[in-house]
């Protein structure tokens, strides 16, 4: 099954020291590595500061846009993997992994694979109503 580990913690722009910065770092190749290896991965990024962000509304016909995220918050999202995994134990065991989780928290979520789970879309419809 495919999950999103979604990576919130403090805006990135606000890193403690440069040191620090590069240990982080460090420790995100080392398991984005791992997760290679073992044949989990499927993607995985790291988003700019939440400064650059624009946050898109359609209202009545009409498009919107405001700068940053739709709501304030502590934590923002930084990052995120996109990780093949046995089941939701196992995408726990590597939500564990990744460093940010230390200081900030992961949101895992499972994936709808339309092409191959033909009830997704029910799933998806009535949880949407």
């Amino acid at each position: 099954m495919q999950y999103i580990l979604l990576i919130y913690g403090p805006d990135p722009g606000q890193s403690p020291s440069a040191d620090g910065q590069a240990q982080m770092s460090a420790e995100y190749a080392d398991l984005t590595a791992s997760l290679h290896a073992d044949g989990s991965f499927l993607a995985g990024e790291a988003l700019h500061p939440v400064a650059t962000a624009t946050t898109v509304r359609v209202r009545d016909g009409q498009t919107l846009t405001t700068d940053g995220p739709f709501a304030e918050t502590k934590e923002v999202l930084g990052g995120f993997y996109l990780l093949e995994a046995a089941d939701l134990d196992a995408a726990i065991a590597y939500a564990a992994r990744i460093p940010g989780a230390r200081f900030g928290s992961v949101e895992i979520r499972p994936i709808v694979v339309w092409a191959t789970d033909p009830a997704a879309e029910d799933a998806v419809g009535a949880t949407a109503n």
